[in-house]
C-alpha cells in the first residue's frame, strides 16, 4: 500500500510518498479502507514542522472510510460500514482531560494512507446520504464549529454570530448558524469571497482589507450592539477586532492562530463587557455523534473547494498556505 510519511525536520520537501505494508487489525480494531481526507490548518503545521512529531510520522487528522476487516471481539462495526475518524480517538464523553489528548496525524499516525488499523470506539458513523469525500471534511473543523457556537456557545435563534473569513470552521459555522435559525456576519478579503459567503446565507460580509478595524463595521451593522458570538480563527490582532464587535455578555470562541499566536489584549475591554471566552480544539466521540445527529436533519454539504491525490500532498499544503481556497480541500487516498 502507499502512503505519506514526514521525514524530520518537516517542510513539504520532506514529505515522502512510500510503500508501506497493510497492516492487520487486532482483536478491539478495524481495518480501514481510506478513501478521502481534507486539511486543515493544524495538519499544515505538522507537515512544515512547526509542531514537531515522530520521525516517518504518517500526517492528516480527517478521513471518511469504508470497514475492511474487524478484529475479533468488535462487535459494533461490519465489513463494509461507512465510517469517520474522530480527532482525539481516546476522548470518547464528558469534559476534556489530559489523557484524551492524543492527536491523530500528530501524536500518532494520521490517515495520509491507503490503509490503516485504529480501535473500533474511534470512530463514528458519517451523515446519511453523504459522500465519504464530504464526510471527510468534519471530524476536525466541522466538529469544531459545532462545539464553538452549539455545545460552548448555546447559539440561540435570532442571535448574531460573527465567522471570520472563508476556511472550513468558518464556513461550517456559518451553515449550522443558519440552519439553526440564528443571523451570521462574515468577514472576508475580497468582493468575490463575499458574495459566495451571501449564497450560503450569511447576511451582511464586510471586507478586511477595506476596514482593518473591521469591529467598527460590525458595531455599525448591529446598531452598536454587537454579535453575541464570534467565532475567531485569526488570532494576533484579530482578537482585539472581536472583542470590539461583541456584544455585552457575548461568547467569543478562541480556535485559531492564522495571523499570529500572540495578541497584545486591553484586559479592561474583556471584563467591561462582562465577555466569556472558550478555547475550542474539536471534541469528544459524544459531540460528533450529536452534530451527525443534528446534520440529518438538514440540507447542509460542506463546500469543497479542490481535490488533490495524496501523491500530490505537499501542493495541495501549498495551496492551502498560498490562501486560494474557499472551504475544505479535499485530499483523494
Amino acid at each position: 500500500m502507499k502512503r505519506i510519511e514526514i521525514e524530520k525536520p518537516g517542510g513539504l520537501d520532506n514529505l515522502k510518498f512510500v510503500d508501506a505494508e497493510k497492516p492487520k487489525p487486532l482483536s478491539d480494531e478495524v481495518l480501514l479502507k481510506v478513501s478521502h481526507s481534507s486539511l486543515n490548518y493544524h495538519d499544515l503545521l505538522v507537515a512544515i514542522g512547526f509542531i514537531p512529531t515522530e520521525d516517518k510520522r504518517v500526517p492528516l487528522g480527517d478521513a471518511g472510510c469504508t470497514v475492511e476487516e474487524i478484529g475479533e471481539s468488535v462487535n459494533e462495526w461490519k465489513t463494509g460500514d461507512q465510517v469517520m475518524s474522530v480527532s482525539f480517538p481516546r476522548w470518547i464523553d464528558g469534559p476534556p482531560k489530559y489523557e484524551y489528548f492524543s492527536f491523530i496525524g500528530d501524536n500518532e499516525d494520521g490517515y495520509g494512507s491507503e490503509y490503516m488499523t485504529i480501535k473500533a470506539n474511534a470512530l463514528t458513523p458519517i451523515p446519511n446520504d453523504w459522500s465519504l469525500q464530504e464526510a471527510a471534511t468534519l471530524p476536525c473543523a466541522g466538529l469544531t464549529a459545532w462545539r464553538a457556537i452549539m455545545e460552548e456557545g448555546n447559539l440561540q435563534p435570532n442571535e448574531t454570530i460573527l465567522v471570520q473569513g472563508s476556511g472550513g470552521v468558518s464556513i461550517f459555522a456559518l451553515q449550522l448558524a443558519k440552519a439553526h435559525g440564528a443571523n451570521v456576519i462574515a468577514t472576508t478579503s475580497s468582493d468575490e469571497k463575499a458574495e459566495k459567503l451571501k449564497s450560503l446565507g450569511a447576511d451582511e460580509v464586510v471586507n478586511y482589507k477595506e476596514h482593518p478595524q473591521w469591529g467598527k463595521e460590525v458595531l455599525k451593522l448591529t446598531a452598536n450592539e454587537g454579535v453575541d458570538h464570534v467565532v475567531e480563527v485569526a488570532g494576533g490582532e484579530s482578537f482585539n477586532e472581536s472583542i470590539r464587535c461583541a456584544k455585552l455578555g457575548g461568547h467569543i470562541s478562541i480556535i485559531g492562530i492564522l495571523d499570529g499566536n500572540t495578541s497584545e489584549i486591553l484586559l479592561p475591554r474583556l471584563f467591561a463587557k462582562q465577555l466569556r471566552t472558550s478555547g475550542i480544539s474539536m471534541g469528544s466521540q459524544k459531540s460528533q455523534r450529536d452534530m451527525v445527529d443534528f446534520l440529518n436533519g438538514t440540507d447542509i454539504r460542506p463546500i469543497i473547494s479542490d481535490t488533490f491525490k495524496l501523491e500530490k500532498l505537499g501542493e495541495a499544503f501549498q495551496f492551502q498556505m498560498d490562501n486560494k481556497h474557499f472551504g475544505k480541500i479535499s485530499i483523494e487516498i
